[in-house]
């Protein structure tokens, strides 16, 4: 299962930076837009369209990254009392609810990708953007999303049930503060 994590980690950063030149590119429309509404009093149309989409395949994206980097926020106010096997525990359970929660959400991104495939739906805009262009990448980020938090789900459960209490806090536990400390030292 480890070598799907390391793939899928690469994934989900190609995913990111996907995710990151989509939102980049969608700033630098809407500054073009900007520019000639002011000095030109006209529109290219469709700029605050290409931003939603950006926005919302790049978040989408982005989200795995997040996951598998433990970056996302936690409140630890009674974590850091409770004994390591405890907060395995709730490590997994609370990984498995996510992954629950997370799996409505990439079904029903999904369904309404189908829907617009289906209808052959299109935006309203000037543009009249196939709708489902942009719903497909968006609905495959959260379906991405939902297999990464099932498989650190399942990887974090065997490791629980071993007894390997470190890979647990490794995979899905709240980065400590020396771990933190030592990654943006790295960084400079």
């Amino acid at each position: 299962m480890d070598h799907l994590l390391i793939w899928a980690r690469r994934l989900a950063k190609y995913g990111a930076w996907f995710g990151g030149i989509l939102i980049l590119c969608a700033a630098a429309v809407i500054s073009v837009e900007i520019l000639i509404r002011k000095f030109f009093s006209m529109s290219i149309g469709g700029a605050d369209e290409l931003s939603t989409f950006a926005l919302a395949i790049g978040s989408a994206w982005a989200f795995s990254f997040t996951m598998l980097d433990r970056a996302h926020v936690r409140i630890e106010s009674l974590y850091i009392v409770f004994p390591t096997r405890l907060c395995a525990l709730l490590d997994v359970i609370a990984q498995l609810l996510f992954t629950l929660i997370i799996a409505l959400v990439a079904w029903y991104g999904f369904q309404v990708f189908a829907g617009s495939w289906s209808m052959n739906s299109r935006t309203l805009s000037p543009l009249a953007t196939p709708l489902a262009i942009p719903q497909f990448f968006w609905a495959s980020g959260l379906i991405f999303f939902f297999l990464v938090s099932g498989l650190l789900f399942f990887r974090a459960l065997l490791a629980l049930c071993i007894g390997d209490l470190s890979k647990v806090q490794a995979l899905i536990g709240p980065r400590s503060l020396k771990h933190e400390i030592e990654q943006e030292s790295s960084r400079k």
